[in-house]
């Protein structure tokens, strides 16, 4: 049987929290995973938030940076930087158990304090202080740098000039650099070296950090200066320095002084030594290796400042944000490095008017959809099925549009919104190359399971036709062919997601808690709904309503122009609030507003609206539990009490000077009274009551001889009393049954209990008790039937709210109350212990936090525990489960339910499930199960094919069924115990959603690369993911060597056609390159870019860069052109280039002479030319290139390529060998650079795809044992041979009947991979034993959800 899912332990099941909204003041620092998990800063809380359904995941709040011996509770800094971790889940199970690496989150301060923060515990798992905590020296920026194949350094910009890099595994500094006099804007981390970062400063400065070791002596600098116009960042810093006192802005980061010039970079995904930077005004593309600028654009006409710039990960568009919630987006002009800019779109639309208008803070781009859409790129078939056709969709037919990209952002703004768009690239007629996989070499992947449909990789028909349509991640798309014009684009963004957190900062907060009269007026005898609702009134005027059930915000209203200062509830469904505005000097008084909001209607009532100003304004509002009654308190004014009915009416006017007053909590029956109570002795003039009630007929109120209405004194369960305390201390409790106010005669306690020399403050009322205190923090509680009383000392300062906690039938007690004190701290008191103090709980839960308002949530039943809401100073709103040693609890009873928190729509997100099961789940995905296995939310087929996903609700009988075969390795009983363990996760619909689970049902039999792909990229692993697409392609790059070794004649895939001949034949005197098809396009561009290995690839790449600096002027730049021109075998214009070097140049010699020994190697009129023009010979050398030169003329291209290697130009020895170099020559070249790449660059992936190219089978086998991966080592050689079955197939297939069996014996052993190799073997028995640990461990790890 299956576990049911266990829901958190009890002291975290009500423990949540809801941040405020985020502000300038947090830099706009957020962070999205490749898993989709978005971490955003807002106040001093970090808040993770599902980026597919956006839903809020958790909320962990940083604790104030005090010392630990101050008692004085401070506010916690602002979070200015967040950043994930960049490793991946660990899966070497067989050395170290489990854990939550992959979810550590690294967050900053103003203070200059780095945590380490782990969300599922809530908590901090480490903590760097700054050198100097007196500085408080703010961290700008963080960034992961890879140092080690299993370890990252952190990088931290902090101040405004000063870097750093921590090991956070010995917790110390091991490098630090000052740049000043610049500010640092915002370091990057390079996509294709993990041990490369830029750092870009506001001025242009420009520093690259290379890390070689965890050692100070292993960090290489290099500088450069990105020029660009200055003129306003001079002036704000001179402004700033004029401003500054005592200099305290030494230690402010650059986002503190200057929040509107922000300087922003961003590395090239397609082009190695790439980046864009934005400065306010103008946007840069800089050529690290060129040290020069390929491109630059001033800001558009009417356009705001720039705040960031985002490339596309597979197309090359860029996208820039402005300050004021725009979007440009910028498309590379065609074989330049030249951007256009196409359309402006809107990320922070306008709903209604708000004063002030939101501010934009940070978009951020996601990096899971554009590896996924590759998959089902190059897993799409080739011809259109009918079966893929959804006729219930009238919109779902052909037309003219073509879909280019898809690309998912989200956007942030300062209300508390978190926008999620996708952003389409239509086009019309032929598309860009590269925009659809035409589908080539899809054979790969494809096995088709309609007979009808099969299209042949070799036909040209289908190849060239028309458009073919198909899907890709659900979208429509159109297939075209490829061209070199480019195409007729159309961008449009739709918003598919909106989460509303907090609007602004908190000032008030309300708990509703209706009472049985609270439903009298509309007929029945049920109590009311205890709602799971919470209101809270903002600073901006809004009142957000929070549903405490789900942790969410289920609505928000509008309601006042300024600060809400009072909010209370009127029964569950209304709210009354209030608020004020001072008139000018000149006229003098308030202008009150007062406003009853309706939460069913949405409508806003305005009540008691006077014409002119008054000489008070409203202090304060108390409702009473029903609903029924409101006094509405004002400053040295008169307490109104009024009739909230539907036009709500003014009863009474009380001309008494009341400090406090609180309606009875509606909890225990009213007791009766049969005798006369005595005087009070409390009152200097006898009677409190009778005072009042004098006072009160002498004011002008509505007569209590007319009408009533229904609730007119017809039942005594109407009656509501409150309590209150006057000026000189005397107390009293009034009655409000009808429209009349009467005296609730109590019996008074003893002349003892008058306060002497304390105000009171607050008081609280739940019958029979009153407890108040005042303003030297002594709590007095007093029961009004017996008159008995008591007090205690709090030892603290005034206090400011006392709040009664929720009782339920049958308790007699005193109970529990919340005290909230002047300082803004709370502590939770028992008043049936004989010593409050000592039982009490001080600041529970949430030491540091600042603490403005709290209220206890009401009990739905009598298990539930209790629960207290909280108002931070922070806005953050919070619940805490109080636990004081429970005597009201009957002993013997059941355990109380824990809260199960509801969300509109299961959190699909497989990187939260424990590791066991993320592992578990993992190896469900790569070994194959069918679509019908996943329980999405539709009842209706997502898929109307053979592979068709409906709702199931169970799964009986062998669950081996559900795998698509029975795994070719390890034990075939571990798939059905894995099943059993995700069973839970699958009942409740929270593996996958219908998108996400339709793309995998679309691959799913595509191959099994094509699932170890799925499976890397569900958890957030594009390089792992890269590695699986690429691995068919390398696997025809080895495969096209062992074919042309054979001694007979074979047709093979495309990709062996590429010889050197064919090579040279596409080359022009300008090195341009020829037309390409579409599925080399696919694989070219895009992310899959970081991963070329074949001679083709690595040749285009570096021929269409060669373009990009033909207008580059300075020597420096001469000779990188050189270079590329006589890597890609241009060796012509490299000629007519050297020999344009000015005599008086220090590089005419050396250029003379190369320009000499190239020229014979391409004919004898060019030599005799060059001979003619040099009349020198070579005195000096200029760089180690001219040597390689030399080697490329005379032929020697093997040593050339070492030469290279020795120099470390890793990629230009790889393009050089593309150009000159094949079969094992070539495959010298990718092996020594595999092994560069696995060991110092620590890119197993890339590194793997090289070793794999080259032929170095045992060498990949190797790197991945030795990295702890026995799933992954066992599932490469699963798909090596599974493609190398396929290429077989191809080769020596059914139509080659006369094929001699001899080459079929020749080709059947993959080379390196033989069953009966010693590797092979140990990698099969290493994998059983991995199964069967994480068998128990899943078994062992119970499953829960959020």
């Amino acid at each position: 049987m299956s576990s049911p899912i266990l829901r958190p332990l009890p002291n975290e099941s009500w423990n949540c929290m809801l941040p405020g909204p985020p502000s300038r003041n947090n830099f706009g620092s957020a962070d999205l995973s490749p898993s989709g998990l978005l971490a955003f800063a807002s106040g001093s809380s970090v808040s993770v938030v599902d980026s597919n359904s956006l839903q809020l995941v958790t909320t962990v709040p940083l604790p104030s940076y005090s010392p630990s011996s101050s008692s004085t509770a401070s506010l916690a800094p602002f979070v200015t930087s967040v950043r994930w971790t960049p490793l991946p889940p660990r899966r070497d199970l067989l050395a170290t158990e489990p854990s939550s690496s992959h979810l550590i989150l690294a967050a900053a301060d103003r203070h200059g304090r780095i945590s380490l923060l782990d969300f599922r515990l809530r908590s901090i798992i480490l903590s760097i202080d700054p050198p100097d905590p007196s500085s408080k020296t703010g961290v700008q920026d963080l960034c992961w740098v890879q140092a080690r194949p299993d370890s990252f350094l952190l990088a931290a910009l902090s101040g405004p000039s000063h870097i750093s890099l921590y090991n956070t595994s010995i917790c110390r500094f091991i490098f630090k650099y000052d740049a000043s006099p610049e500010y640092l804007s915002c370091v990057r981390r390079d996509p294709f070296d993990s041990r490369h970062l830029c750092i870009i400063g506001l001025k242009g400065f420009l520093l690259s950090i290379k890390v070689l070791g965890e050692s100070e002596e292993d960090i290489a600098l290099k500088k450069f200066l990105i020029r660009t116009n200055r003129k306003e960042i001079l002036k704000l810093e001179k402004d700033a320095a004029a401003a500054a006192t005592g200099g305290s802005s030494t230690s402010t980061p650059a986002s503190a002084v200057f929040p509107l010039y922000g300087v922003r970079l961003a590395f090239s995904p397609h082009w190695e030594h790439v980046i864009y930077v934005t400065f306010p005004r103008e946007l840069v593309v800089f050529d690290m290796k060129y040290e020069t600028t390929l491109f630059s654009a001033p800001l558009p006409r009417g356009c705001s400042k720039f705040l960031d710039v985002l490339p596309d990960p597979n197309q090359e568009l860029v996208y820039c944000a402005h300050i004021d919630g725009k979007l440009s987006i910028w498309q590379m002009k065609e074989g330049e490095q030249i951007h256009i800019m196409c359309t402006m779109e809107d990320l922070m639309p306008s709903f209604g008017s708000y004063v002030p208008s939101p501010s934009f803070l940070s978009v951020l781009i996601s990096q899971s959809e554009p590896i996924l859409q590759n998959i089902s790129k190059i897993c799409s078939k080739l011809s259109t099925a009918a079966s893929d056709m959804d006729f219930d969709n009238p919109f779902d037919f052909c037309d003219d549009t073509v879909l280019v990209s898809k690309t998912h952002l989200i956007s942030i703004s300062d209300d508390g919104k978190l926008w999620s768009w996708i952003l389409t690239a239509e086009g019309t007629g032929d598309m860009q190359n590269g925009a659809i996989s035409s589908g080539r070499n899809a054979n790969v992947f494809e096995e088709s399971t309609n007979a009808n449909t099969t299209v042949s990789s070799n036909d040209k028909s289908t190849a060239d036709g028309g458009r073919q349509l198909h899907k890709v991640n659900g979208a429509r798309i159109q297939q075209s062919k490829s061209t070199d014009a480019p195409p007729d684009v159309t961008f449009k963004i739709s918003l598919v997601g909106q989460l509303q957190l907090l609007s602004s900062t908190v000032t008030m907060l309300a708990v509703p808690s209706p009472s049985l009269t609270a439903t009298l007026a509309r007929g029945g005898n049920s109590p009311a709904v205890a709602v799971p609702l919470v209101a809270l009134g903002t600073q901006n005027g809004t009142i957000d309503v929070i549903d405490v059930s789900a942790n969410a915000v289920a609505a928000g209203f509008s309601v006042h122009n300024s600060k809400v200062r009072g909010l209370r509830w009127l029964g569950n469904s209304r709210l009354v609030s209030f608020s004020y505005t001072e008139v000018s000097e000149k006229i003098g008084g308030y202008n009150n507003r007062l406003v009853v909001t309706c939460l069913r209607s949405g409508l806003n009532r305005t009540f008691r609206a006077l014409q002119k100003p008054e000489r008070a304004p409203v202090r304060a509002l108390r409702a009473s539990s029903s609903g029924r009654y409101l006094l509405i308190v004002f400053r040295d004014a008169p307490v109104e009490v009024w009739a909230m009915t539907k036009n709500p009416i003014m009863l009474r006017s009380l001309a008494l000077p009341f400090t406090v007053l609180e309606w009875t909590l509606p909890t225990v029956p009213r007791p009766v009274q049969n005798g006369p109570s005595k005087q009070s002795p409390l009152s200097p003039n006898g009677n409190a009551a009778a005072a009042s009630e004098e006072a009160a007929s002498s004011t002008t109120a509505s007569s209590s001889d007319t009408k009533t209405g229904s609730s007119d004194g017809s039942h005594d369960d109407s009656s509501e009393s409150f309590a209150f305390a006057l000026v000189n201390g005397a107390l009293g409790v009034f009655e409000v049954h009808g429209r009349r106010i009467r005296d609730f005669r109590p019996k008074w306690p003893s002349s003892s209990f008058v306060s002497s020399d304390g105000l009171i403050t607050a008081m609280a009322y739940r019958l029979p008790h009153v407890v108040m205190g005042d303003r030297s923090g002594v709590v007095r509680w007093w029961d009004v039937t017996t008159g008995h009383s008591s007090s205690f000392n709090t030892h603290r300062e005034g206090i400011r709210r006392i709040k009664f906690s929720p009782a339920v039938a049958g308790d007699h007690s005193r109970g529990r109350i919340a005290v909230l004190f002047y300082d803004n701290t709370f502590s939770v008191f028992d008043l049936d212990s004989p010593e409050p103090i000592a039982n009490s709980l001080l600041q529970p839960l949430c030491p540091g936090t600042l603490v403005l308002e709290l209220d206890w949530l009401p009990l739905w039943t009598e298990n539930d525990p209790l629960v207290l809401c909280i108002a931070g100073a922070d806005s953050s709103f919070r619940l805490y489960e109080v636990n004081i040693n429970d005597k009201r609890r009957i002993p013997g009873r059941q355990p109380r339910n824990l809260k199960e928190r509801f969300r509109p729509m299961p959190l699909c997100c497989p990187i939260l499930l424990p590791t066991p099961h993320a592992l578990a789940l993992r190896m469900i995905l790569q070994l194959g199960v069918k679509p019908s296995w996943f329980n999405t939310l539709g009842t209706t087929a997502i898929d109307r094919g053979p592979q068709s996903i409906t709702r199931t609700t169970s799964s009986t009988g062998d669950l081996r069924s559900y795998m698509i075969e029975l795994p070719p390795v390890g034990d075939s009983v571990v798939p059905e115990l894995l099943l059993k363990v995700l069973e839970p996760y699958r009942k409740e619909g929270c593996i996958f959603d219908e998108e996400r689970a339709r793309l995998y049902a679309t691959i799913v039999n595509k191959g099994c690369a094509a699932r170890f792909a799925f499976a890397a990229a569900t958890f957030g692993e594009v390089s792992e993911a890269l590695f699986w697409l690429q691995l068919p392609r390398a696997m025809n790059h080895l495969m096209s060597k062992l074919v042309k070794r054979s001694p007979e004649k074979v047709p093979f895939l495309e990709d062996s056609e590429l010889d050197d001949t064919a090579l040279l034949s596409r080359i022009t005197s300008k090195g341009k390159l020829a037309p390409e098809t579409g599925w080399r396009d696919a694989l070219s561009k895009g992310q899959l870019r970081l991963m070329a290995f074949d001679q083709e690839d690595l040749w285009k790449n570096a021929n269409e860069r060669i373009p990009w600096h033909e207008k580059l002027e300075g020597e420096e730049a001469i000779q990188n052109r050189i270079h590329d021109l006589v890597s890609v075998g241009n060796l012509e214009s490299a000629v007519s280039l050297l020999l344009s070097t000015s005599p008086e140049s220090p590089y005419f010699y050396p250029n003379a002479l190369r320009a000499v020994a190239l020229s014979s190697a391409v004919s004898r009129s060019l030599l005799e030319l060059a001979v003619k023009v040099v009349a020198a010979n070579m005195v000096r050398t200029d760089r180690s290139l001219s040597g390689i030169h030399l080697l490329c003329a005379v032929g020697r291209y093997q040593e050339a390529c070492s030469q290279l290697q020795d120099a470390g130009c890793w990629t230009d020895a790889a393009t050089l060998a593309a150009a000159h170099l094949k079969g094992s020559d070539y495959a010298r070249v990718l092996q020594r650079w595999a092994d560069h790449v696995l060991s110092a660059e620590h890119n197993i992936w890339r590194a793997l795809i090289l070793f794999v190219a080259a032929g170095a089978m045992q060498e990949a086998l190797a790197a991945l044992r030795k990295a702890q991966q026995p799933d992954t080592a066992s599932m490469f050689i699963i798909a090596c041979r599974e493609i190398h079955a396929d290429i077989i197939t191809n080769v020596l297939g059914s139509d080659d009947e006369s094929a001699s069996s001899s080459n079929k014996d020749t080709m059947v052993e993959l080379p390196g991979l033989n069953p009966e190799y010693d590797d092979v073997i140990a990698v099969g028995e290493f994998y059983g034993q991995y199964q069967r640990k994480l068998v128990h461990l899943c078994m062992d790890s119970q499953p829960f959800s959020d």
